[in-house]
């Protein structure tokens, strides 16, 4: 009976609608959590959008109820269901009193898309396996901040001790250029009306970190959704040629049947004729 429970909870949890019918939850709720930080909409609507946003909540709760007791211990080596756990978890933790700063983490559940699409999961597996590269140009761009930043201390910092009297100062403004966010007019052409030759500091510094080691992070990035997109591709031809293999040797072995049919059918139709 209970095998025969969770083999149906299986098939349940496992159909493209029932996906499609977490995903239009997932998505309703986002709409009802963003709902809720309006006045207006709370006033004309606020226990209709409470109401369902823990009707939500409930089926959330029952969805990993089932997951996990159809998959087991195997639930927790799955880490996007873990991550549904916690998002789904930190919902349910009370939001009164010193904990009520928790109310606004209930968007989280919002983030549940990412493990439920196919599309979403390479992405954020491509980031994640783009990291290791990632360290060693974050490494090079800290080096490079670090000896722009105190070049820029000694040079600009008595002048303009608001931009690049410290060194945290002076990091702070050249990220501030680096991002090409009102560099020019806001930073670049005050320091050069005092120093005229400053555009011989800023212009390196702005093709080094903004048009070389940024590039470098996408490089690595696009590198690495390749190279997880070609792992998948492969993962999904070998499952293919599995199962091709699967359904050629059923094949095979129901010709072997037919054959073995075949001769029992010969030999008992030669019987009666040897009779005679």
């Amino acid at each position: 009976m209970e095998s025969s429970l969770q083999e149906r909870l299986r098939r349940l949890i496992d159909s493209p609608a029932f996906e499609r019918a977490i995903i239009a939850l997932i998505a309703v709720n986002a709409v009802t959590l963003g709902a809720e930080t309006s006045g207006r909409a709370m006033a004309v609507a606020g226990p209709i959008l409470i109401a369902l946003d823990r009707a939500i909540l409930a089926v959330f709760v029952v969805e990993l109820m089932i997951r996990l007791y159809v998959r087991r211990l195997a639930f927790f080596r799955d880490p996007w269901r873990v991550f549904d756990l916690l998002v789904v978890g930190i919902a349910l933790l009370p939001t009164a009193g010193n904990l009520s700063i928790l109310r606004a983490f209930r968007v989280l559940r919002v983030l549940r898309l990412v493990g439920t699409i196919a599309s979403m999961r390479r992405v954020v597996a491509g980031l994640l396996n783009a990291i290791p590269g990632m360290g060693s140009i974050a490494l090079l761009l800290g080096l490079i901040y670090y000896v722009f930043a105190v070049m820029a201390t000694k040079l600009f910092g008595q002048a303009f001790p608001e931009w690049f009297g410290t060194i945290g100062a002076s990091a702070y403004s050249l990220f501030q250029i680096m991002t090409l966010e009102s560099w020019s007019m806001g930073i670049v052409r005050p320091v050069m009306a005092e120093f005229p030759y400053a555009w011989a500091f800023f212009v390196p510094f702005i093709v080094v970190t903004t048009f070389a080691v940024l590039n470098l992070f996408v490089g690595i990035i696009v590198d690495a959704m390749q190279s997880q997109h070609q792992a998948d591709a492969q993962a999904e031809r070998a499952a293919m040629m599995n199962e091709t293999g699967t359904v050629l040797a059923e094949v095979r072995a129901l010709r072997a049947e037919i054959e073995a049919l075949r001769s029992d059918l010969q030999r008992s139709r030669q019987a009666p004729a040897d009779g005679d």
